[in-house]
């Protein structure tokens, strides 16, 4: 017995064409293949060939896997269907596609001539740096040419986003961005049987029902390739069409049967959501040939006759004899066509395997964090808003005015700083729970939809998913993105759209695809009479853990402001995904040491002033000599300022605070600047204590770099925050930080003497 399913379907199909008797009737290239179908015998023929293309892609990755020159292979065998809907699609339909999606990119890349899909797929098959898209990063669909970004192999991450772009095509037009698709353009995403049970697709289907309820368009398609399992785990008998087949705002079309059956469904799917501009259910019926991947043994969950009894639904066979018994064509020309595309794409995979492949980390790295600070620069500072567009907007008295104290704070100046960029870049949106007519639970966006109308800032439903969804698909098409997610400890339910999606696509489309957002996150602790840990989230290590994001963590007004500018341009210029972590506890804080100081009030600055990663902000003993460095960042800042007069009062001591303001990437050079200068370093971080903040990298970074002869942190305890006093119990204090300090400077002291 032998489990070499690959020869056994192959041979099947030509003992079929071998032993196959021709129709009476030959039809015309233009004939339909059958009463009542819109499908031609021109078109069925093409769909055949790139469903055999399709297939023998599939075949030469195993035969190259055999022989150590490919890698991990997932195939689309069993799945070429969906060349249908790839072929009934128009290029300026944005496809995000599942893994299985070899038929349907071969027919879209029929449409544009000179396309070279089989040898593109199989660049990628190898990891050739050749690759058009991925250029060996990854084994994925994406074209520029064909409007296909890149997906991962997440399950079902891509239906937000695809969901999100189909929100976003009206928006864009209403607020003047040209997204260079039609007014009718569709979007198509598919995924399988087994995904749609996953609560990123049911979150991206609900919120697609939901915008038609709200009277939205939402012009997607969604297609679930069911192949009735999940690796090994089989999906009951009937359960997509029960859960999905009767929802209100979402029509439900079966695409099953003959191949000129499904194309007619297919195009009844495509056209409902087209012209109504309304989501489409599409349930293709597909059989699953040769296991999940590569590496998966098929035989271990599966009996022979059950394999058997799979191979013998292959569509390639069922096609075949479609295509002869309607006279669309003959056993000859199909074995011609057979024996064609066998040899030539084998001939093409040894070509792709002799390209070349990444070597060093500058060619795989190229990508993911585009950075050009000279140009971001240009871009945060024009084009500006004449005096009297600020004044229209603004009123009488500008945010920087002496007579304007509400936009002093740290709320108060993000307010204005996303009134000025609104104002200047009619690309800006702005959403999220509770953003729109409420202005934002601590009223940080209060007026902005007054202001620029619900086109450009306007509430979502409670979905973390799919506010980022929308973000991602607003991106692709022009648009600029800044959702906010109401509390840090929320972006966890939704973390993989930033880490898995958003932040990866430039890295695996080689930078020609692009979804540059700057993500507003309330976050970090000591806010008080609120929350507990759910409103008091002191841990950033998961979003200093996505290779590419930025994270900014404003402490001041006026740097707020500078550098929410910062990010918007970093988004704009070089498609950045920017976390912009807004410090909840210090949103309305105007006091420094002392009720009523108002030394946390800071004056607005007024565009085009701008600060960009690597910027910090010093503070307290900066000219001169001093005796200690704190570092640290929003909270903390407040806090070493405080610890620092003490240190002065109490102890004689001169320290100077670092601001870090930007997390990631840190400002390693301008601390070690600082630190070799002082010689005491306490780095101050109010996230906790083993992975959640950047202590561990900043100690680490000094110490390999001998610039500081006393260092020591002072962090949170590792634990959830709770509620009331006891925060004090687990959160950083400036007794802590007071400490840590005479201690920092006595060793410093001591080393100096000993050297």
């Amino acid at each position: 017995m032998t489990w070499d399913r690959v020869a056994v379907v192959e041979r099947q199909l030509d003992d079929y064409l071998a032993h196959a008797t021709p129709a009476e009737r030959r039809l015309d290239a233009d004939a339909l293949i059958s009463a009542g179908s819109s499908l031609t015998a021109a078109a069925a023929m093409a769909l055949f060939e790139d469903q055999l293309a399709s297939r023998q892609v599939d075949v030469a990755s195993r035969e190259l896997k055999k022989t150590n020159r490919s890698f991990y292979t997932i195939g689309s065998a069993g799945h070429e269907n969906n060349a249908v809907v790839g072929a009934r699609l128009r290029l300026d339909d944005p496809a995000f596609l599942h893994y299985r999606s070899g038929g349907f990119v071969m027919a879209r890349a029929r449409q544009l001539p000179g396309s070279t899909p089989t040898l593109d797929t199989l660049l990628g098959v190898v990891a050739s740096s050749d690759d058009p898209i991925a250029q060996g990063r990854h084994k994925v669909w994406g074209s520029r040419a064909l409007w296909i970004p890149p997906q991962t192999s997440t399950i079902a991450s891509h239906l937000p986003k695809a969901m999100g772009l189909a929100f976003s095509l009206a928006r864009a037009r209403r607020v003047g961005v040209t997204s260079g698709l039609t007014d009718d353009a569709v979007v198509v995403c598919s995924f399988g049987d087994a995904s749609a049970n996953h609560a990123t697709a049911l979150s991206a289907i609900n919120t697609a029902r939901y915008a038609v309820r709200m009277g939205l368009p939402m012009p997607l398609l969604l297609v679930c390739e069911d192949n009735d399992t999940g690796i090994s785990v089989p999906t009951p008998d009937g359960w997509i069409e029960a859960t999905f087949g009767n929802l209100p705002h979402l029509r439900y079309v079966r695409a099953d049967g003959e191949i000129d059956e499904v194309w007619d469904a297919v195009g009844t799917a495509i056209a409902h959501v087209r012209s109504a501009r309304q989501p489409a259910f599409l349930h293709l019926r597909t059989v699953r040939l040769w296991g999940h991947a590569g590496s998966d043994a098929e035989q271990s969950y599966r009996s022979l006759p059950e394999i058997e009894a799979i191979e013998a639904r292959d569509p390639l066979l069922r096609n075949a004899r479609r295509l002869i018994t309607t006279g669309a064509s003959t056993p000859d020309e199909l074995r011609d066509l057979v024996r064609e595309a066998r040899a030539r794409v084998m001939a093409v995979a040894e070509e792709a395997a002799r390209r070349p492949r990444l070597q060093t980390t500058e060619e795989v790295t190229a990508p993911l964090a585009p950075s050009h600070p000279d140009r971001v620069a240009d871009r945060a500072r024009a084009p500006l808003a004449t005096a009297k567009e600020r004044r229209d907007t603004f009123g009488a008295t500008l945010p920087e005015d002496a007579t304007a104290p509400t936009a002093r704070t740290l709320a108060g100046a993000i307010n204005a700083a996303l009134t000025d960029e609104l104002l200047r870049r009619p690309e800006l949106l702005v959403f999220g729970e509770d953003v729109g007519r409420k202005g934002g639970v601590y009223g940080v966006s209060v007026g902005l939809q007054k202001r620029f109308g619900a086109a450009r800032v306007f509430d979502t439903l409670l979905d973390e998913t799919s506010i980022l969804g929308i973000a991602q698909g607003a991106a692709h098409i022009g648009l600029l993105p800044i959702p906010e997610i109401q509390y840090l400890a929320y972006i966890h339910n939704a973390l993989d759209q930033l880490r898995g999606e958003a932040a990866s696509l430039q890295f695996f489309s080689s930078g020609q695809f692009r979804n540059p957002m700057v993500v507003r996150v309330a976050g970090l602790a000591y806010q008080k009479g609120f929350g507990g840990h759910f409103h008091n989230d002191n841990s950033v290590g998961a979003l200093r853990d996505i290779p590419g994001l930025a994270l900014a963590v404003p402490s001041r007004g006026d740097d707020a402001a500078r550098m929410l500018r910062g990010a918007i341009a970093m988004a704009a210029e070089d498609g950045r995904v920017v976390v912009f972590l807004e410090p909840i506890a210090l949103y309305h804080e105007r006091d420094l040491y002392t009720d009523g100081d108002g030394d946390w009030l800071t004056n607005y600055p007024p565009p085009p002033d701008v600060l960009l990663p690597g910027e910090v902000g010093m503070h307290g003993e900066v000219e001169g000599d001093a005796d200690l460095l704190l570092v640290s960042y929003a909270n903390g800042l407040r806090l070493s300022l405080q610890a620092a007069k003490r240190l002065s009062e109490d102890h004689g001591l001169a320290a100077r605070v670092l601001d870090l303001r930007w997390l990631n990437p840190l400002p390693f050079e301008a601390i070690r600047r600082q630190a070799a200068d002082v010689g005491a370093v306490v780095v101050v971080d109010e996230c906790r204590a083993t992975g959640g903040g950047v202590a561990d990298a900043i100690v680490a970074d000094l110490a390999e770099h001998a610039v500081a002869s006393g260092l020591s942190s002072v962090r949170a305890v590792d634990s959830f925050v709770p509620l009331g006093p006891a925060t004090s119990a687990v959160l950083v204090g400036v007794d802590q930080i007071v400490a840590a300090g005479v201690a920092a400077a006595g060793r410093s002291r001591h080393a100096a003497a000993r050297s």
